[in-house]
Parts: C-alpha cells; structure tokens; sequence
C-alpha cells in the first residue's frame, strides 16, 4: 500500500517540479520506505512506497517499453496473471503485470485483476495517461482538473497542500455529510475534486478525460437456487481462497479481531492456514455503563483459535487528546465514530506488522444489517427505504435544516434496482455502492495508512462475491438472523464463535464522553467558523448535555467531527494539540 500523485497536463505544459514535490510530500505517511518520480514532456508520476512485496526489486515507478506505471494497494493474484499470461516480469512486484496487461489489452488490463488498487499508468507511445480503481473502491483515487490540464493523487489533501485546488465546499456534501456520517458518489465534499469511482478507468489525453470504462463489483441477475449445503461448500472454497490470497506478503501481518462474525471467519481461516498463532488486535473502551463492547467475545474467539491476542483498551482523555490527528486523516470525510478504535488499533499494530487482514464487507455481502430486514418488507408491512431520516432530522439545530441531503442516495436506488435483483440485493448494492466505499474502507485506508499500515479486506474478493452475492435471499437472512449462511458455515468451522449467540454490539462511548465535557466542548464547538455558518449557537450546548442519548449523541458528534475537519482541512489550522487546545486557536 502506497500512495500516488501526478500531473496530466495539456500538450506544451511542463508539470512544475515544485508542485510534484508538494505532492509527495503530502502523501509521506503512506509511503515511508521510498519514493520515486518519473516525469516525460507534459506528465509526471510520483509514488511513495509502502514495501510489502518484493522489498528489494518492487521500487516504483515500474517500467515496461513506453509505459511507467505508480499503484497503490495490491494486485493479490500476480503470481496466477505473470504464469496465465506468459508475461516477462523484471520484478517481483504485483504491480508489474498489470503494466504489462495494459500494454497488451488498453484499457481493459483491469478486467482479470483481483485485488484492491488504485493505478496510474503514463504511455508515452499511445500519449495517454490511464487511472485506473478497483471494483469495491477498496483503495481510493481522486482527480482534479488543474490550469493546464489534470491533477491526481491518492488523498484529497495532496491535491489542497500542493495548492491545485482550493477547499472550497460544496454545500450539498456538507449536508449528506451532517445527515448521513458520509458523502455519496463522484463528487467530493471539494469543489472541483472528484472520486475516480469504484471499478473505473479513466483515459486522460492532452490533459482532458477522453474515455471512461467501468466494472461492476457484483454481478447482474436474480438469486440462484442453490440449497444450503452447496452454498456452505462454495462459500469455504471461496473463502480459503481468498485468505490465502489475503495472506501474500513478504512482511508480518496479523488481523483485527471484534467479537462478530465476519472477524471471526477471517481468525478461524487464518489459523487454519498458518502454522504459527494469528496475531489478533483487538480495541476496547472503558464503557462505564454507557453502551457495550466485544473484547470478552472476541478473548474467548482467539483462545479457541491459539491466537496471540493484544487487547488494547482506549481511554477518554486518550482521545480528547488525539481525536484532532483522527478527524484530520480523514481529509474525504466519514463521520463514522468507529475512526476512533480503528486509528488506535492501527497505531498499536505498526509496532509488530505491516499487514491487516479485516472483517469489512462481509455484512454487505451475505446480508448482516438489521435495516436489510426492514428493507425486504413492503411498506404495508413496515418496510421503509435504508437511510430515510437523517442524523438532524427535528432536533431543531441547524440554521437551515437540509432538504436534498438524500438525492444522492435516490441516485443510487435507482441505478442499482437491476432487474431480477430482490430487495434485499438491492439494499446491499445500495450500500455496496456508497457507504462501503465512502465511509467503511476510507475509514480503515486512511486510519491504517497514517500509521502506514496496510490493511486488506478478504471479504472483499471476486471469488467470494462469485459464491455469494447470488445467494437465495434465506440464506443470507432468516427469521432475525442476518449473515446466515455466515453463521451456519462458523457453527460448523468454528462453532467456539458462538455464531448464533445474541450479539452485544459494539459501542464508542463517544456521546457520553461529550455529555461529560458538554459545558467546556460546546461553546468552543459552536464558535468555530465552519459550525457558526450552520448552526444555531444557542442550541449546541443543551444537544452536547444530551449527548448521552443515542440520537442528540450521534448529531453531538458530528458537530464535533464537523468542527475539527473543518479547521483542519478548511481553514487549514494546525491539529497540534488536544481536541481544546485546537478548537481555541484562533
């Protein structure tokens, strides 16, 4: 896992030397084992590495004829592409192939990949430069168009510190942002910064886009009939499969452990395949009575499997004090408090590893949310829309309560109800389409990344949605069980999980803590530039007192997220210091 930077400029541009050190130089933290620029006429690569396979040869940017090659992430299957396709590989890298992929297919060098990346391609032959996204959006890429041409990098951040885009926002992200906990689609929460989107390979020439393709994560069509036993036998093929893949690297890795079930497959798989104990990272909070967490479920999980199992409790003043460096990796923000645990778990892990295997997607997949249930419903029966209300909704907070906060979500409704598709798949691929990669893996890319750590979604794998996506909808959701064919095929492979047991949850006691701190934080919060221009200073403190309820919790915090970000990476503030120290700087 890497990060990477460029400039497509127009034809008789010479991209500023200046400006592409400011790039990498924003994107360090991804990357702290080397960097490497390549620049010909109008285009210039850069790259700063994160070494993980082939530690000695892998240095990029890759080379193969006229064509240069910067990626980020990882390509799982090289070894199966180099030996399928008779390709003459220099390195051992797993980025190589696909240079030479597209030397040979153009733009569809992606279709056969299978993994997670983000890929920068520069063909001085065919004067074309070629971004490039995985199908899940796993690893992220963002453009720009720039005077004289186009920009591109790996986080929002570099393309705002190297001064080729100004953070200027865009009111209606900010709203999705306050109402959801995240942002849906190309656009960015930045005027004139945009997603290259999951699956999409964007062709830049004479500093324009010329052609786009895209590939769908999930397949089209209705459910398969398949009876349960042979989906449990074609889930664990898949899923072997895919740990093993998961598992490629040529430094330490180890996984993060909850008490749920989608961490528990990846242990019991893990453990399966590895001779010596899985180190299993797992995060806690001093709850206090307020909410609940999974450590005893997820100790009783690692002693089953032999892990070595590193608990890690986080405290209160712990995070007041770094909950400004948090909010500030999330330069495209998710307001999502699990950025808490996961920043702490990542800070705790890069003493001992590179590498994380994680749990993400598999409640997407094989149909693990409760609103999922409420999604397969008629509306006569209860059913409603995933996401109807929103986070503000009657708390009588904000100046202008957000009306099209939803369009964005509609969009996607629409272009996911594929025909033959049930309910239910059309609530997973709703959220497949926007939460997964706008809120769950930009929380776990840039968390992991700011203590470069790689961390990798197994889950997430063509194989696994080959075997699952299409699924009859009761094996993935039966009587109040979500994931059942998951649990069935735990009870079976690691009954010590306990797959059926009643879930306690998992809870940042995050509203509670600012209930506590309600008298010092909110003044402080409603006096912030990007809050006062929203919200209605009078009604900050009281909903910050009542924080330790569930609904004035969630909008507390996102006030308080809001707050943070946007000093950060608007106004551009330090985020030197704790969350206090910060919101006082004037």
């Amino acid at each position: 896992m890497c990060g990477i930077a460029g400039l497509a400029l127009q034809a008789g541009q010479t991209p500023d030397p200046t400006v592409l050190e400011a790039l990498t130089r924003a994107l360090a933290h991804r990357g702290p084992d080397g960097r490497g620029h390549h620049v010909s006429g109008n285009v210039a690569l850069s790259h700063t590495r994160l070494a993980i396979i082939d530690l000695a040869g892998g240095d990029q940017p890759l080379f193969a004829g006229a064509a240069a090659l910067v990626g980020n992430g990882e390509v799982y299957n090289y070894r199966e592409l180099r030996q399928e396709n008779l390709l003459s590989c220099v390195t051992g890298s797993d980025c190589e192939p696909p240079l030479h992929l597209w030397r040979r297919d153009g733009l569809g060098f992606a279709d056969t990949l299978r993994g997670m990346w983000a890929i920068a391609i520069h063909d001085r032959a065919a004067r074309q430069v070629v971004l490039s996204r995985d199908p899940f959006g796993i690893k992220p890429l963002y453009w720009a168009e720039v005077a004289g041409g186009i920009a591109f990098a790996s986080e929002p951040q570099a393309l705002l510190a190297a001064g080729l885009v100004a953070p200027r926002l865009r009111a209606e992200a900010r709203d999705e942002l306050l109402q959801l906990q995240f942002t849906t689609g190309a656009e960015t929460i930045f005027q004139g910064i945009h997603r290259v989107l999951p699956g999409e390979t964007l062709a830049i020439a004479e500093g324009a886009v010329v052609e786009r393709q895209r590939r769908d994560a999930l397949p089209p069509g209705a459910p398969e009939e398949v009876d349960e036993e042979t989906a449990l036998a074609r889930f664990g093929t898949a899923f072997r499969e895919s740990v093993e893949f998961h598992q490629r690297s040529d430094v330490p890795y180890g996984m993060f452990l909850s008490g749920g079930t989608d961490s528990a497959a990846v242990l019991a798989m893990m453990a399966r395949l590895n001779d010596r104990p899985v180190l299993a990272f797992t995060a806690g909070f001093d709850t206090s009575g307020h909410g609940t967490d999974e450590r005893e479920q997820a100790a009783a999980a690692a002693a089953a499997a032999g892990a070595r199992h590193v608990r890690l409790e986080v405290g209160e003043a712990e995070v007041w004090q770094n909950l400004p460096r948090i909010v500030g990796a999330m330069d495209d923000p998710a307001a999502d408090y699990a950025i808490i645990p996961t920043w702490f778990l990542a800070r705790r892990a890069r003493e001992e590893v590179k590498v994380v295997l994680s749990g993400e997607g598999g409640d997407e997949l094989l149909g693990g949310y409760g609103r999922y249930r409420a999604a397969m419903r008629p509306w006569w029966l209860g059913g409603k829309a995933m996401r109807a209300h929103g986070t503000f909704d009657r708390l009588d907070v904000l100046r202008d309560p957000p009306r099209l906060w939803r369009d964005g979500l509609t969009a996607a409704e629409s272009a996911v109800a594929l025909p033959g598709r049930t309910r239910l798949m059309a609530a997973q691929a709703l959220d497949v389409a926007d939460w997964l990669p706008n809120d769950l893996l930009t929380k776990l890319d840039r968390c992991l990344m700011a203590h470069a750590v790689e961390g990798r979604v197994p889950f997430l794998d063509q194989g696994v949605v080959e075997a699952a996506w299409r699924l009859p909808d009761s094996l993935k959701v039966r009587r109040e069980s979500g994931k059942w064919l998951l649990r069935r095929w735990l009870e079976r492979e690691f009954p010590a999980s306990k797959p059926f047991a009643r879930k306690k949850g998992f809870t940042v006691p995050v509203g509670a803590w600012i209930a506590g701190q309600a008298d010092r934080l909110a003044p402080l919060v409603a006096a912030q530039p990007g809050v006062a221009e929203i919200a209605r200073p009078g009604r900050i403190l009281p909903l910050f007192r009542a924080a330790a309820n569930k609904r004035e919790g969630f909008a507390a915090w996102h006030l308080l997220f809001y707050a943070l970000w946007h000093a950060r990476h608007v106004e551009r503030r330090s985020d030197a210091g704790n969350v206090f120290e910060v919101l006082a700087q004037r």
